[in-house]
């Protein structure tokens, strides 16, 4: 239902403003006399004026078209579409009538003029009545867009881009802390290879330099059984103790 925020009803209240605006100062054009600078300075104006608002027009024209190839997505109908043709055409005529009048005005007598004016005023009121009749049906009618709402699509689809790249940027977040964390854990398992690997060879240096001394003590005299007496018993004890715990000490490594 179109409303006071419609898009399309904001553009063309800020048209209707300028195109007042523009037969104002057409109004205190035709009361310059032509001879003087000041008509030839508000002539100008408001050729620019008129070159500007037709532009809008054309702009807003452009809009009805795109609604027209699909009013239903648009939720707008063809009685609709209709009104608004007929107040860009309107809203045209009456910029064409100031423009003429102020382009004829250079060259012709102020009866071409008054003429002008003449068809002016016809259609300034043909548009008054016809935006009365617009408002008063406003509560009925259906959604219409425009420029805007092309706009507002733009950015909707933006938006939308906009998202897919950030769950992107996060799925791929959340895969490079998977491989930190799996990072951290192969290097504490390392870390702890490496303990493991230090204290390891630490008792087999150990081993080793028991095996040293134990083969040192074997290799003796002093243990050679031919020179030793029933009072090393003792001894002979103290050396199977020693060799079975170098035996133990060994298992550790098989």
């Amino acid at each position: 239902m179109p409303s006071a925020q419609d898009p399309f009803y904001v553009v063309k209240e800020e048209i209707q403003e300028s195109i007042d605006k523009l037969q104002s100062s057409f109004h205190q054009w035709e009361r310059i006399s032509s001879d003087n600078g000041e008509q030839a300075h508000l002539t100008k104006e408001l050729l620019a004026s008129c070159g500007s608002i037709e532009w809008q027009v054309d702009e807003l024209n452009k809009a009805i078209s795109v609604a027209a190839r699909d009013p239903t997505w648009y939720g707008i109908d063809e009685v609709e579409l209709e009104k608004r043709r007929r107040w860009t055409s309107t809203a045209r005529a009456q910029v064409g009538s100031v423009k003429k009048a102020v382009e004829a005005g250079k060259e012709s007598s102020g009866t071409s003029v008054n003429g002008m004016r003449r068809e002016l005023m016809r259609l300034t009121n043909s548009q008054e009545t016809n935006r009365s009749n617009q408002y008063a049906a406003q509560h009925n009618d259906d959604f219409i867009t425009s420029e805007s709402d092309r706009q507002l699509l733009l950015i909707k689809q933006q938006d939308e881009e906009l998202d897919q790249l950030s769950a992107s940027v996060e799925r791929i977040g959340g895969v490079g802390l998977t491989i930190h964390e799996e990072l951290l854990a192969q290097e504490k398992i390392i870390d702890e290879l490496g303990t493991e690997m230090d204290g390891t060879s630490n008792r087999l240096d150990f081993v080793q330099k028991k095996v040293a001394t134990v083969m040192k003590k074997a290799g003796s005299e002093e243990w050679n059984t031919s020179s030793v007496g029933e009072g090393s018993a003792f001894q002979k004890e103290l050396w199977n103790s020693q060799v079975q715990n170098l035996l133990d000490t060994l298992g550790l490594f098989v």
